[in-house]
């Protein structure tokens, strides 16, 4: 057993507040968010259960996933109609510059701050 799989074995609690195991050591009727969306639920306002960690690549760190109980998860809602069109403005603010005004047909990148051409007028650029 490794120096950092020791660190992660906590199930009682006692030293990071909540119970925590190894990466794919949790027990069974816990998941992510996303292992609960992939079966069509969400946390539904129930506290954290407990959490799963495990060590960054090149030590920088660890990456810690939160677990909730999959008996207490909740249907995820359905989408309404008025869902729907906010999530399209939304998408469609983010595609459009800023600068000419267009939609670029992707997301504008925010380290650019306007589509691509824009950024590089002087760039030749496929049509």
């Amino acid at each position: 057993m490794s120096p950092a799989f020791g660190k992660c074995w906590d199930p009682s609690g006692t030293r990071w507040g909540v119970p925590t195991y190894p990466w794919r050591y949790a027990p069974s009727g816990l998941a992510t968010r996303r292992q609960l969306r992939a079966r069509g639920l969400r946390p539904g306002g129930q506290p954290v259960a407990a959490q799963v960690m495990r060590q960054c690549r090149y030590g920088s760190g660890v990456a810690v996933a939160y677990l909730y109980e999959i008996k207490r998860a909740k249907p995820v809602r359905p989408m309404t109609a008025g869902r729907r069109a906010a999530l399209a403005a939304a998408m469609r603010a983010r595609r459009t510059c800023p600068q000419c005004r267009q939609d670029a047909g992707y997301c504008i990148p925010r380290s650019l701050g306007t589509c691509v051409p824009c950024a590089y007028p002087d760039a030749p650029h496929a049509a």
